[in-house]
């Protein structure tokens, strides 16, 4: 990885208004499997001793069962005290675990302890949220360094799977696509220093940070360049690893070879089940045999899985032994966590593969990062943070760091009352 500028801009500056990570404050409100968290709410909320109920929750100094609570802005849920719920589980939700596990949340406020409101507002089918990973400084071996910033369609909470919190960064600060997170005349600028030809948006500009950024202690980079060309290979690469990082949920064009839904690896290099997998794996039946290029689970075969793929870390964990682990390991006995699916499914299977393939075209990207780095490496190649503060797009106002007033939501609080936000 080669150095980036001290002069660069950070994301910080480039995305000023960022979100610290959810804090759930209990397991069992997530899990892989929506059934699951079906069955853990039947469990508790059909545990008439309030005692025994009040274990179940999990109570912390923000949640009890007689905590008042605001509903989460976008779903209908009860904000009754739990003391006396007794009805349906609130559907659950598809959401970002850490930067690359997918997982179901039940959305009830009274269930979570710090839910980052402002985020649930901006989360719509345009929405992208740009995930800052905490710094890790490079390891002695030769494994590759962790992307410093992911990205994810689906409501993320934040972590990492070491559990170390970065930022969440929407794309736009209001739903609907509206008011970008940019720092206000960057787009602008980029548009006058690349040429008339590049129209610079705000998704460009997160498709370059998607290509460019790089890791450091002070916060990840972002390089921009003087150079035109170099700006449209970096959309290109930019484009393609959003694509992917939101499983062709954004950034999908078919003529340029990112179809919406599904990834799909070719033919030669797609994963297979090649011998059956257990039908209740344990947390350590997994292995991999690189000279195989096999993911080995009990006496379970899938093949081919690249070494790129399995060397893929966030936090300093890898990704492929973290997501197992979440779906293999025992909750402790008496806890909601101790509900887990009763067996490994298909579905479970599919999203194995799909992981699998979302990992390896990524790594894929590797070297094309690499040689963008190189050439924004040259002495004169990027537009310095100096050139931002002389044009005034820095210092960034301080209003655009902070949540944008959504007022035309009514949310339902404590108990049954409305507030204006």
């Amino acid at each position: 990885m080669r150095a980036v500028s001290n002069d660069a801009p950070l994301l910080h500056d480039v995305m000023p208004w960022s979100v610290r990570p959810l804090r759930i404050g209990r397991g069992w409100p997530m899990a892989p499997d929506p059934d699951c968290l079906r069955a853990r709410w039947a469990v508790f909320t059909g545990t008439p001793d309030l005692s025994e109920r009040a274990a179940l929750l999990h109570p912390t100094r923000a949640r009890g069962l007689r905590t008042p609570v605001a509903q989460l802005p976008g779903h209908r849920t009860p904000t009754t005290a739990l003391a006396g719920e007794s009805g349906r589980c609130p559907e659950p939700i598809r959401v970002q675990h850490g930067p690359y596990d997918r997982q179901w949340l039940i959305p009830d406020h009274r269930l979570i302890d710090v839910a980052r409101a402002e985020l649930w507002r901006t989360a719509d089918d345009q929405q992208v949220f740009a995930l800052e990973q905490a710094f890790q400084p490079p390891s002695a071996g030769d494994g590759p360094q962790e992307v410093p910033v992911a990205f994810s369609a689906l409501l993320p909470d934040g972590r990492s799977p070491a559990g170390r919190p970065g930022w969440i960064r929407p794309l736009f600060r209001r739903p609907g696509g509206r008011d970008p997170n940019i720092a206000p005349g960057l787009t602008g600028l980029l548009t006058a220093r690349l040429g008339p030809s590049e129209d610079v948006r705000a998704a460009d500009v997160l498709a370059w940070i998607a290509a460019a950024a790089r890791p450091g202690p002070g916060g990840s980079a972002v390089p921009l360049p003087r150079d035109p060309a170099l700006w449209r290979e970096g959309l290109t690469l930019g484009r393609r690893a959003l694509w992917l990082h939101t499983h062709g949920e954004r950034f999908a064009d078919p003529a340029a070879g990112r179809d919406a839904g599904r990834l799909r690896l070719p033919g030669g290099s797609r994963p297979y089940v090649r011998s059956p997998l257990p039908g209740a794996p344990r947390a350590d039946d997994l292995a991999y045999d690189p000279q195989e290029r096999t993911l080995l689970i009990g006496e379970g075969r899938i093949a081919p899985v690249a070494p790129a793929a399995w060397d893929v870390t966030a936090g300093g964990v890898r990704v492929i032994e973290a997501w197992f682990e979440r779906r293999t390991a025992a909750g402790a006995p008496g806890t909601l966590e101790a509900l887990r699916p009763a067996a490994w499914t298909r579905a479970t299977t599919s999203e194995l593969l799909e992981l699998i393939s979302a990992l390896t075209l990524l790594a894929d990207l590797r070297a094309e990062r690499e040689r963008i780095a190189d050439r924004l490496a040259v002495r004169g190649a990027t537009i310095t943070a100096a050139e931002l503060r002389a044009a005034g797009v820095l210092p960034v106002p301080a209003g655009r760091r902070r949540p944008a007033s959504v007022l035309e939501h009514h949310e339902e609080g404590p108990d049954g009352q409305f507030a204006l936000l």
